[in-house]
């Protein structure tokens, strides 16, 4: 560009002058010379087409032009050998790093100054010529104004022969037929010239009107055959005409084209001929091609208006003449050059087709027109897909096409190449657009020219993936065949229907895994993109299932195995550079990450997880993370200059970034998530997570949902908190919780007064509110965050002071006990009122509520509020004052001093009735608690006894259970263990104590207990401690649950069986002893299983029991598992809470104790099911709470209505007859827990 030509200068002073002509009123209104410069400089930020203008294409080609080459040696050189798969977090960072070192480049510098000089004396030139021009107007505008003065009106009256001369604003018909006649090819060019430049002038809508039509159109047809034909007319109706006018023009303009074509059979050039676009019959051609190709992409904004009849009268002459050749074609060998091969050059990518079949109203006549009479058409585009195998496509044709299409200036030589790929091009572009709608999907299989066999669909697919196996470009060219390739699939990708029919197909599954299986010298740039379309297929549940069920891929030896087997194997390889057919330098980050990302869709499942278990993926990856981090380490501090050593760092941090994601996607199912924690990486994996959390970045391109599932998966165990709570992401979402709930928005104008909130959590704190629950779920996750934590209760708050942990949140919001408390509060009733909710839903679960009554004395402090709430303080006779706190209060209150069912208690409301007694519910200040709080337990005995079928039934599993004793007697093996140590020297904690009378409350309402039980509740609990604690293994962990005193919380199985024998301390014993020796206590025993526990701190009933519930809530109930991914929430987390406490609190006695004989009798698995089976019976509710956005509060506070353990029986043995084989395996795995 340092050395321009006269051409080149004029060119760029044309695309200037344009520019500002179009931002002239931007420019003219600014005030000052200033403002106009500031408006240039922000042009981009306030213009939309800002990147639609000439100019400013010319600017972006000449920088690719210049820089094109330094920016793909820099990102060869930042990747070669440390690279990363292109999506991710670091994908950023090597951007930044290509940009700052080609800015540093002395071609950039050159480009730069080479630039402003061509610049000034663009401008200069500019400025010369628009001075001259404004002369010569100036000149112009008084020789007219003289003309004027010595001329005379000699006729005032508008007759038709001056509106002739002047305008056609009226024609008449005998003017139409004098134009006809000087249009006819037997007058001089100049007439005819003439007469084109009058008939320009009139309306369009007259014109088509006339008598004289026939004999103008043919006259108009024939002036198009000229060597340089005025098109001026036809360019005007496309421009100002309704479509009944526009379609004739197009149709006479499209016969024209056709009859050219015809006549002048053009061949197509071959060998080293060319094709010369300023030839006089290529460029007319050119001209009208280009007009139609015009009105082709616009027409689709306005023929909607218009009868179909006219529209299908324009496809169907765009269809005849694309057509031309299967009609009018010679029999010579001699190939012919067609009116499609011109279309595919100046509309490469198929524009025009694209914009039809984008809406339902054209794209049916489209279909309907290929289908009965231009299937040819189709079948001419795959003819040319087999040619581009057998042909050889090179580079060199796809730069000069993509540079023709990007580049202002103009070509005016195509070589036949060229051409060839155009048409490939176009044709692609047709067949891919086509495929994704099912009646174009119906057109297959095609009949071909030359071929045997029809052409299916699959066969297509098959074909487009050779096709970018034999040119597997880099995707940054958009017209590289692997890019053309890709967005195809892509496309059949994203529908789920046109996936199933293309894609998930043997043929198409073994030719996108054939260079994997057969391990050949591939390069890498083919395996990333095979790797890019496999991770888009395991990423719906048709693909995974292809992968994981379906045995489709051959092997050596005529074996077949499954496709996930095989992209995890290939994978492994890639971890451990096991693959010596490819080159070191092959082998790149960028490849491994990309299939590590297909991995990813895999083992993100429950199901897929399953799978890819036994290969250990999570410690080939944990291994290789660990090595770039010790790397990473010891990278020395770079130094001003020494680049090389800084790209190296960075892409260490980059590969490093996607393992750590890669390792923290495997949290993403509970059994994942016991893996993770035992490679040691879950507390970088968290911290990593919390980083994109902050900056609410997308999990990944495949995910639909932010990191919100993942978050409550780890938040369910105690490793997971606390490295939630490590990485700084509780403290955040204190902070963001308080700032929203006290502090508002500083930053927000107000500009009118905010409104009080009506509901008992407005609607910009639910989501934290949320948060919360989600974090506090499980009562581990509690026990880490509040075991052993006082509160502040402080004698002074300061406006400012923010909590920063659960402790203090509690301190400020739920013990709200002091003035001091009170008057620290902005917002007091709402902020109060969001802490009883927030306390409500944690004491849901018991064992969380037996911490925080045991450290913060939580009843009494609510106890003590009702009473300060009360109209006469000094009497006894003082009515409560009604207020939203005292009822909330009320209500939790009675949640936690009131054990039962949902038919064996009754929780007050929390809102208030309309009447002259707007809360019938009595509220109380000490205990005990109203009697009307506990339903009537004869009208519950007698409403859940049903002696014949409870009995049948029990006596059936009674039967079965000693069918299976009797024929396989050693089945249970274990014995029960002599209790040496005194009892006396266990000693009860105070939660255990408060689970005992929380027990014994529960026993009495039942009538299942006498006055002197809890004596001997106590010393069974103390023999369970002392039991438990012979089986205790020695850990290292530094997690709370594992170095306290035995297992935290209440045991409420035991609990249970005490209730079961009705006090009978000996029996309870017994029975105890003999469950711990089965596989089931393993499950249903948290104490017993917690004395077992690994290092990892997650139960069994989490990893094993959980997850097996997650998987086939997936398979059977869909919609409830859809309902949870959308919601945040885990079915995990409510698994893990209902077993942990026995179901109390949430089914009657009746059903707790059917899920415990169950449980023993029929088998562990029953566990998974009988949680599948409340899911499946709360399906309507879960639906209809995850649209209101109340499930975690629903599934929490809400008892189970209705369920009945014999109702789900049969489905419960159907999904044993479906998985026990995969779920009791599993269990039975319980000593040797999965690595």
């Amino acid at each position: 560009m340092s050395q321009l030509s006269a051409e080149d200068e004029v060119e760029l002073q044309s695309l200037l002058k344009q520019l500002l002509q179009s931002i002239n009123d931007k420019i003219a209104g600014a005030p000052s010379t200033e403002c106009a410069e500031e408006i240039l400089l922000h042009l981009e930020e306030t213009d939309k087409n800002f990147h639609n203008y000439e100019f400013v294409k010319y600017l972006r080609q000449y920088v690719e032009n210049s820089l094109g080459t330094v920016v793909e040696e820099e990102t060869k050189s930042l990747c070669r050998g440390d690279g990363q798969h292109a999506i991710g977090s670091g994908h950023d960072t090597l951007i930044h790093a290509v940009t700052r070192r080609t800015r540093d480049s002395a071609e950039y510098q050159q480009m730069m100054q080479t630039l402003k000089n061509t610049m000034i004396m663009v401008v200069e030139s500019l400025i010369n010529k628009i001075e001259e021009d404004q002369l010569r107007k100036e000149e112009m505008h008084r020789e007219k104004q003289h003309s004027q003065s010595n001329s005379q009106c000699t006729d005032n009256c508008s007759d038709s022969d001056s509106s002739f001369n002047q305008s056609y604003a009226f024609i008449r018909q005998e003017q139409l037929q004098v134009l006809a006649e000087k249009l006819e090819s037997s007058k001089p060019k100049e007439v005819r010239w003439e007469a084109l430049q009058a008939l320009c002038c009139a309306p369009p809508s007259d014109v088509l009107s006339c008598e004289s039509w026939s004999s103008l159109r043919r006259n108009l047809c024939a002036a198009l055959t000229e060597p340089d034909p005025d098109l001026s007319f036809f360019a005007k109706s496309f421009s100002s005409s309704p479509l009944n006018v526009t379609r004739e023009i197009y149709t006479s303009l499209a016969t024209s084209v056709d009859s050219s074509f015809l006549s002048q059979k053009l061949s197509f050039p071959s060998g080293s001929a060319v094709l010369d676009i300023n030839r006089p019959e290529i460029s007319r051609l050119l001209k009208q091609i280009r007009l139609m190709n015009d009105f082709q992409k616009e027409v689709t904004n306005f023929w909607i208006r218009h009868p179909e009849k006219y529209m299908e009268e324009v496809i169907e002459s765009t269809f005849f003449l694309l057509s031309f050749h299967h009609e009018h074609g010679s029999a010579g060998t001699e190939k012919a050059l067609e009116p499609i091969h011109l279309l595919a050059l100046l509309d490469v990518k198929a524009t025009w087709f694209k914009k039809w079949m984008h809406g339902y109203y054209s794209r049916t006549v489209v279909l309907r027109l290929l289908e009965r009479k231009y299937k040819s058409l189709v079948s001419d585009s795959l003819n040319n897909q087999y040619l581009s195998l057998t042909s050889f496509l090179t580079a060199k044709c796809e730069n000069s096409i993509n540079h023709s299409k990007c580049s202002s200036v103009q070509r005016s030589v195509y070589s036949g190449k060229e051409l060839e790929y155009s048409f490939f091009v176009h044709s692609l572009c047709v067949l891919g657009k086509l495929i994704i709608y099912t009646n174009g999907r119906k057109l297959f299989p095609i009949k071909m020219r030359k071929h045997k066999d029809p052409v299916s669909l699959t066969d297509l697919v098959v074909i487009l993936i050779k096709i970018m196996y034999r040119h597997p470009q880099p995707l940054h060219n958009s017209l590289s065949p692997s890019s053309l390739v890709m967005e195809v699939l892509w496309m059949l990708c994203e529908r789920t229907e046109c996936a199933a029919e293309c894609l998930y197909q043997t043929p198409v599954i073994e030719m996108l895994l054939a260079p994997v299986i057969s391990q050949l010298k591939s390069p890498a740039a083919t395996l990333t993109l095979i790797a890019d379309v496999l991770a888009r297929i395991a990423n719906t549940d048709r693909g995974l299932a292809l992968f994981l069920y379906e045995k489709n891929l051959v092997l050596a030896h005529s074996e077949r195995t499954f496709a996930a087997h095989v992209i995890v194997q290939f994978t492994l390889r890639l971890l451990d550079k096991g693959l010596p057919s490819l080159s070191e330098s092959d082998v790149s980050h960028t490849l491994c990450g990309a299939f590590i990302f297909v991995c990813r869709q895999i083992y993100n499942t429950c199901e897929g997880l399953q799978v890819l278990r036994p290969y250990g993926l999570h410690k080939a990856v944990a291994a290789a993370w660990k090595q770039t981090s010790s790397l990473s380490e010891r990278v020395p501090t770079p130094v001003p200059g020494a680049s090389a050593g800084t790209s190296t760092q960075e892409l260490h941090h980059i590969w490093e970034e996607t393992l750590l994601d890669s390792l923290l996607n495997f949290a993403a199912t509970p059994k994942g998530l016991l893996l993770l924690q035992q490679t040691g990486a879950i507390n970088e994996c968290v911290s990593y997570m919390f980083s994109r959390f902050t900056k609410k970045l997308q999990v990944s391109r495949c995910e639909k949902f932010g990191y919100g599932v993942m978050v409550t998966q780890v938040a369910a165990t105690a490793p997971g908190v606390v490295a939630l709570h490590s990485s700084g992401f509780v403290r955040a979402l204190v902070v963001e919780l308080w700032s929203i709930l006290e502090c508002g928005s500083e930053d927000v104008r107000v500009v009118r007064p905010k409104p009080t909130p009506m509901d008992p959590i407005d609607r910009s704190c639910l989501k934290s509110f949320l948060s919360l629950v989600n974090l506090l779920s499980s009562s581990q996750s509690v026990w880490e965050l509040l075991g052993r934590q006082p509160l502040a209760n402080k004698s002074e708050y300061t406006l400012r002071e923010m909590p920063s942990s659960i402790p203090d949140l509690i301190d400020r919001l739920i013990a709200v006990n002091s003035d001091v408390k009170i008057h620290s509060l902005f917002h007091y009733e709402q902020s109060h009122t969001f802490g009883l909710r927030l306390l409500s839903v944690l004491c849901c679960n018991l064992d969380s509520f037996l911490l925080m009554e045991s450290q913060y004395n939580i009843c009494s402090m609510l106890l003590q509020s009702q009473r300060e709430n009360i109209t006469d303080l000094d009497t006894s006779e003082g009515e409560f004052i009604i207020d939203s706190l005292s009822v909330e209060r009320n209500h939790v209150l009675v949640r936690v001093s009131v054990v039962g069912g949902p038919s064996e208690r009754r929780l007050p409301s929390r809102a208030l009735q309309e009447g002259e007694h707007p809360y019938p519910w009595p509220m109380f200040s000490c205990y005990p608690l109203p009697r009307c709080y506990n339903s009537e337990i004869s009208t519950f005995l007698a409403s859940s006894k049903d002696s014949n079928n409870d009995e049948s039934w029990m006596e059936n599993c009674r039967r079965q259970y000693c069918k299976v004793v009797a024929s396989k007697p050693n089945i249970l093996t274990g014995k029960g263990i002599c209790l040496e140590k005194s009892v006396k020297s266990a000693v009860l904690s105070s939660m255990e104590q408060l689970g005992i009378n929380t027990c014994l409350r529960y026993g009495s309402y039942l009538k299942l207990l006498k006055d002197d039980a809890v004596n001997d509740l106590t010393l069974l609990l103390k023999h369970m401690k002392i039991f438990l604690s012979t089986q205790r293994a020695k850990t290292s962990s530094e997690l709370s649950i594992l170095h306290r005193d035995g297992y935290l919380g209440h045991d409420w199985l035991a609990s249970t069986v005490f209730l079961i024998t009705a006090g009978n301390m000996d029996q309870s014993l017994r029975l105890l002893l003999n469950l711990s020796s089965l596989l089931i206590s393993a499950f249903i025993w948290p104490a017993r299983i917690h004395a077992c526990v690994t290092e990892s701190g997650i139960p069994p009933v989490y990893w094993c029991t959980a997850h097996y519930v997650e998987m086939l809530l997936k398979a059977e109930v869909p919609l409830v598992h859809s309902a949870f991914r959308m919601s945040g929430f885990t079915p995990s987390q409510m698994c893990l809470h209902w077993q942990t406490q026995c179901f109390w609190n949430y089914l009657d006695w009746t059903e707790i104790c059917h899920y415990i004989c169950t449980c023993v009798v029929m088998g562990p698995d029953y566990q998974v099911y009988m949680c599948v089976a409340i899911f499946k019976h709360l399906q309507p509710d879960i639906l209809q709470r995850t649209q209101s956005q109340e499930l975690q509060v629903f599934l929490k506070e809400e008892p189970i209505q209705g369920f009945k353990v014999s109702n789900y029986l049969e489905f419960m043995m159907g999904l044993e007859r479906s998985y026990r084989n995969i779920v009791l395996a599993d269990m039975r795995s319980i000593r040797k827990p999965v690595e």
